[in-house]
């Protein structure tokens, strides 16, 4: 009978050739990629959202624009909402003082004010999909690395009992059940990737439509500043305004 205290995955890394060590080193570079990737997104993912709540709260409390403004050249903007209105603001003060000077500020002030509201956009979505790539690739191939690990140790295996004469079911089962770690190993790195891209997002595609729901209205507000400060005649900017103007 063969000492099967003696297998497992102590032993199964003693023995390990250079192809299984490689691939060892490989899946854990990935799964230390993945879980980076994952915590240092999440952290940054709490972040916005709470900083976009804090942005949006105050925007909507203002009592104008050049008080939004105030407050985003005094503080900045650190989370979408911010920069979007940001950029917004200077890019129509910009074609108001300089008009169609460039190609890019080509068009009327409205067409100029889509555009930079769309790059703004683009690049924040740009920037909400950094990484997951990344997660969405170590979701998809750490499996499979795993199974090449498997494949190979099982290959190996089946050599060394072959030229032993040996096909008993103990010699058989404990090389092969070590061949498995590899698969496991692969599993056990791609189901956080893979949860951690989807939770990512989602979170993601909804602070995307957030983000172009109130890029719709700041829109509104700017290419209709002076209907709405003659009709609000001194009342909070309010979600809805701006669509009841255009009615």
């Amino acid at each position: 009978m063969a000492d099967t205290s003696a297998l497992g995955f102590g032993h199964f890394l003693r023995n390990a050739d250079i192809v299984a060590q490689v691939l060892l080193v490989v899946l854990a570079i990935m799964s230390a990629t993945s879980w980076y990737l994952i915590v240092m997104k999440g952290i940054s993912q709490t972040v916005r959202q709470r900083r976009s709540q804090k942005f949006l709260t105050f925007f909507w409390s203002a009592t104008s624009l050049e008080a939004v403004q105030h407050e985003l050249s005094t503080h900045g903007a650190h989370e979408p909402f911010g920069h979007l209105t940001a950029h917004s603001l200077r890019a129509q003060a910009h074609h108001e003082k300089f008009g169609a000077a460039k190609l890019e500020e080509a068009g009327s002030a409205q067409e100029f004010l889509t555009r930079t509201i769309k790059k703004v956009l683009d690049e924040e979505t740009t920037s909400l999909e950094n990484g997951l790539t990344m997660l969405a690739t170590i979701g998809a191939t750490a499996p499979f690395v795993g199974l090449f690990g498997t494949v190979w140790g099982v290959y190996h295996a089946l050599v060394a009992i072959g030229m032993s004469g040996s096909g008993m079911l103990d010699k058989v089962a404990g090389p092969v059940g070590e061949a498995l770690i590899m698969t496991g190993i692969g599993l056990a790195v791609a189901l956080p990737a893979v949860m951690g891209y989807n939770w990512l997002t989602r979170a993601n595609r909804v602070l995307s439509a957030k983000l172009d729901a109130f890029a719709f209205e700041l829109l509104t507000f700017l290419s209709m500043g002076k209907a709405l400060q003659a009709s609000s005649q001194g009342r909070s900017l309010k979600p809805g305004v701006a669509l009841a103007a255009v009615k």
